[in-house]
């Protein structure tokens, strides 16, 4: 309010500027044109100054707003200045009686009604005074320098004058109060259109904070698919401030392929959901390659369609979900097998097996046939072990539970490696583990299970010779042990990742396929995770991380 005091008062002195200048040239005017027809020295006078007082008034400006008493004062002088005009004009017949109407007028728009009404009831005393001292001069009943003393001049009738008083009155008030309702009706017009305006900004901050609260992306296009809206979630997503994504084209900013790019632009039917769509982006700030699903459906409006409207997500870490659910899915139905093929396998085999040994202690056999012999005992066993090790993977274990250093169970299995028959030259196996005891709560057996497994893995890995780093440590971000096998091999390509740690998915000569299956429902067991990372003739590496247990049972 105080910031449009300032304001309506700056114009009200530019006005009376102007006013004075406008005065000022008619004046010249009129001596140019009909020397004589003015008083020169006083009206010359008084409009400069009036000139003085709009210059005193302009440097009063910066203090109207905490004294508001000089906005009176200056209201009080223009009525005085224009009652001076008036005196020295020729009073009753004067013809600036309407600069009275003016000064209400600005007085209005500064103090509205309250205001105009004050200024008028001034105006009204200062003029009605002017006229009365006139007349009262002319009678003779007054004196001493007045200008209406001169019984020389010609007045107008006494009725005349009270009629043309009262008519300038009447003007003055109703002036005041027709410009006093509508200064006031403007200031409440004004206050309305504030509030409004208040609360149309509050509602677009609001749908502004909640568009960016959405975790998911959310882009607006043109129908040229040029971007206009960006929120703080696409920018998460992205990684791409909305200064850089607005304009572009929105194919080029979520890196959309060409199967996705297009439909867009034929739409949806009315009424019809909007098709969800998944590609692969890669982050330009280097986080790497992310899954995005993706929605976009056009955007109505009461004049049509103004353009397209993206939804987006990170899907990732959702697919992943997916894919090991799938993983578990399809491990419950091998574990399910598990039984069938222990009664219908295992036993027949170890019958055949006994039968076979008795047979070749018995018969008189030739080599060829002692050898043959050899063949088949050697492919049972074979055929044993990896039975043997799908029961341990598919049957329910039971846990050991109990406290033990860590840094123990890398050192042991460790050492077993060492004089193990995967190690061959060249391989070098390195264990890291903290100086401090590193207590987990676990199966010990099973822990050592895990790395064994990796490790044997990591050794095939390395044909050619590598070192093998077996790593124990606390995991930052939570109470449990980060367990790492990291090697120097051919690598994994990445088609074959996801199908890691499914059953009989063994790539190396030996082995049954069932070492990492084992590892990942041991893992799952505990609720862990598992991260493999892998580069083609760089190396894997594997990490275990393991939530810590509260309960030790025994």
């Amino acid at each position: 309010m105080d910031t449009t005091l300032r304001r309506t008062v700056a114009r009200l002195i530019f006005v009376r500027a102007g006013l004075s200048t406008i005065l000022l040239g008619s004046a010249v005017y009129a001596q140019i044109a009909a020397p004589g027809s003015l008083p020169v020295d006083p009206f010359f006078l008084l409009i400069g100054l009036t000139f003085a007082l709009t210059i005193a008034y302009a440097l009063t400006l910066p203090y109207v707003e905490d004294k508001r008493w000089l906005v009176d004062l200056q209201l009080a002088g223009d009525a005085l200045i224009v009652s001076a005009f008036i005196y020295f004009t020729g009073g009753i017949t004067s013809y600036f009686a309407s600069l009275y109407v003016l000064v209400i007028v600005a007085a209005s728009a500064v103090q509205f009604r309250r205001g105009a009404l004050l200024v008028a009831t001034l105006s009204t005393l200062l003029y009605g005074g002017l006229v009365l001292a006139q007349y009262l001069a002319a009678s003779g009943l007054i004196s001493g320098g007045w200008r209406f003393d001169d019984v020389n001049v010609p007045l107008p009738a006494r009725s005349f004058a009270q009629y043309t008083v009262a008519l300038n009155v009447f003007g003055f008030f109703a002036v005041a109060v027709l410009s006093g309702s509508l200064a006031n009706s403007l200031r409440s017009a004004g206050a309305r259109l504030e509030q409004a305006s208040t609360e149309i900004a509050d509602l677009q901050a609001l749908n502004q904070h909640v568009i960016d609260s959405l975790p998911s992306g959310l882009a607006t296009t043109d129908l040229d698919h040029r971007i206009l809206t960006f929120n703080r979630g696409a920018e998460v997503i992205t990684g791409i401030p909305f200064r850089a994504a607005v304009g572009r084209p929105i194919e080029d900013v979520l890196q959309l392929p060409p199967s996705v790019a297009t439909i867009p632009a034929g739409g949806n039917p009315k009424g019809k959901p909007s098709r969800r769509h998944e590609f692969r982006y890669r982050t330009p700030d280097g986080r790497g390659e992310l899954e995005i699903g993706m929605t976009a459906t056009h955007l109505e409006t009461p004049g049509g369609r103004a353009g397209l409207l993206f939804t987006f997500q990170d899907v990732t870490a959702i697919k992943k979900l997916e894919r090991d659910a799938a993983i578990q899915q399809r491990l419950a139905a091998v574990g399910e097998m598990a039984a069938g093929i222990a009664h219908e396998i295992r036993n027949p085999l170890a019958s055949m097996s006994g039968s076979i040994q008795i047979l070749r202690q018995e018969l008189p056999l030739s080599a060829e046939q002692a050898q043959l012999m050899d063949i088949v005992l050697r492919e049972s066993e074979r055929l044993n072990t990896t039975i043997r090790s799908f029961l341990a993977y598919a049957r329910p274990q039971r846990f050991q539970i109990a406290r033990f250093d860590l840094r123990r169970a890398l050192n042991d299995t460790a050492l077993l490696l060492r004089n193990s028959a995967e190690v061959q030259d060249g391989h070098e196996i390195v264990v890291d583990v903290p100086a401090a005891e590193l207590w987990y709560e676990a199966d010990e057996g099973q822990i050592k299970q895990i790395i064994w497994n990796l490790a044997t893995n990591g050794l095939r890995a390395m044909p050619d010779g590598g070192r093998l780093r077996l790593v124990g440590a606390t995991d930052a971000t939570s109470d449990g042990v980060v367990l790492t096998v990291q090697d120097e091999g051919i690598g994994i390509p990445e088609g074959e990742l996801d199908s890691l740690f499914q059953p009989f998915h063994g790539t190396f000569a030996k082995g049954t396929g069932l070492g990492l299956a084992i590892v990942h429902r041991i893992v799952a067991d505990y609720n862990g995770e598992i991260q493999v990372s892998s580069q083609a003739k760089a190396g894997t590496t594997v990490s275990v991380r393991l939530p810590a247990r509260a309960v030790v049972t025994t």
